[in-house]
């Protein structure tokens, strides 16, 4: 059996926890430069607060209403999310938890036996959240997809489920897939939903009854039938597929203030570089294509480009990489390129796309090849950012100054990784 362990809330419940005053007042956190919500509490949710809406606009809303609000806190975030992971990996056997993402870990439950797998999911449950303070749901089925299924079930109904639901007999699989719609399967995106309901599959269980060859038509070939054996409790998404799904990373940002210069831009677009490729190692993956974007603000007299859209261009690199130096000496090339003199600039991003897994790399006898000592530096640069956040060690290119930082008005302290910002209890 394979689970899906997901913290609920998790940017909202990082803040609560150490303000054990907001337990039941409704909490919102924002995206970077404090520019729209991305995360609510049940609280929030209740009161009609819509995901992504932009803070400016509900501002006198969550006023009205008393919504504690706050600034992204990637520092206290990524902390408690280690911790959770690292909680999880000592309950269970060695190599059977896999992180997804921050707030969420596959987990390969496939040595519980039957009768034991709901005292186990209990188990998990209740030792996460007694020794982070993070709630958390998990769904539990023979697949990865089934278990995304069930976790958003379980997550439907909190008090009915207490968070959790296990889909261990074809008749629980069935009365799952009728409650889920096509848009919420794992996989599926917002152009193959809506092009499934056009030819009447509308639930997960429609789409289960499908023969392989109307899923190899109509939904990505060799991708449609690995949902559907997911779909029918025949496991067929591993790492490769993972990386599949997710087609692409990156890292963008809205500058704290407008710029008109080259290099603090430039500096921007290397500090990105280096996130997204800290993103693509810890997939286990190396990117074939980057994309530098810029959007101005303002447009010099003549320009062919219009107010807010984005100036991009791209390169196929020579050599699929997740090497940071490497990584960054292209986007700065991609970066001079796209600046023009006179226009002010508000935005800019670093975009991944044709992932393959590092692990299955092909060399070209015409490039320079990524040295062991290069993936090993840079192993040794994420563990020690990750422990000690805010980019203890990065590149030189990266600038000092940071005259472009986002915005954060309403930042919490990082109370689990500064000694100065220590709760304090009085």
């Amino acid at each position: 059996m394979k689970a899906i362990i997901d913290c609920n809330n998790f940017y909202c419940s990082c803040e609560r926890l150490f303000k054990p005053r907001l337990k039941n007042t409704p909490v919102v956190v924002l995206s970077n430069n404090d520019g729209c919500i991305i995360s609510r509490s049940d609280e929030a949710k209740k009161l009609g607060i819509k995901m992504a809406a932009p803070y400016f606009m509900v501002k006198p809303f969550l006023e009205k209403h008393g919504v504690q609000v706050f600034s992204s806190n990637y520092a206290l975030y990524g902390d408690l999310s280690k911790r959770v992971m690292e909680t999880v990996a000592t309950i269970l056997p060695q190599n059977c938890i896999e992180v997804y993402s921050v707030d969420e870990a596959f987990l390969d439950l496939g040595h519980v036996a039957a009768k034991e797998l709901h005292r186990v999911v209990q188990q998990i449950k209740e030792t996460v959240e007694l020794w982070t303070g993070i709630a958390v749901s998990i769904g539990v089925a023979p697949t990865k997809t089934l278990a995304k299924i069930a976790n958003h079930l379980a997550k439907d109904n909190k008090e009915k489920s207490n968070c959790m639901l296990v889909l261990d007999t074809p008749g629980r699989i069935a009365a799952a897939l009728k409650r889920t719609p096509v848009e919420e399967i794992w996989g599926v995106g917002r152009q193959s939903a809506a092009k499934l309901e056009k030819l009447d599959v509308k639930t997960a269980y429609d789409l289960k009854l499908m023969p392989e060859e109307w899923m190899r038509q109509n939904l990505g070939g060799v991708v449609g039938v690995r949902l559907l054996h997911e779909l029918q409790g025949k496991p067929s998404i591993g790492i490769d597929e993972q990386l599949s799904i997710k087609k692409m990373v990156s890292c963008t940002r809205r500058f704290g203030h407008a710029l008109t210069e080259l290099q603090p831009i430039k500096e921007a677009v290397a500090t990105y570089a280096s996130r997204a490729a800290e993103k693509l190692r810890r997939q286990y993956a190396a990117a074939k294509v980057m994309s530098v974007f810029v959007i101005p603000k303002e447009l010099k007299r003549g320009s062919i480009y219009k107010p807010l859209e984005p100036v991009t261009t791209h390169i196929k690199l020579p050599v699929p990489t997740s090497i940071t130096n490497e990584l960054i000496k292209h986007a700065l090339v991609l970066t001079e390129q796209l600046f023009e003199e006179g226009t002010t600039y508000e935005k800019a991003g670093v975009i991944f796309t044709e992932l393959v897994p590092d692990s299955s790399l092909q060399g070209n006898f015409f490039a320079p090849q990524a040295k062991y000592e290069q993936r090993n530096l840079m192993s040794m640069v994420d563990n020690v950012n990750f422990s000690m956040r805010n980019e203890k060690v990065k590149f030189a290119s990266a600038g000092t100054k940071k005259l472009w930082k986002m915005k954060q008005e309403l930042l919490s302290k990082r109370y689990t990784t500064r000694w100065g910002e220590l709760r304090e209890i009085n």
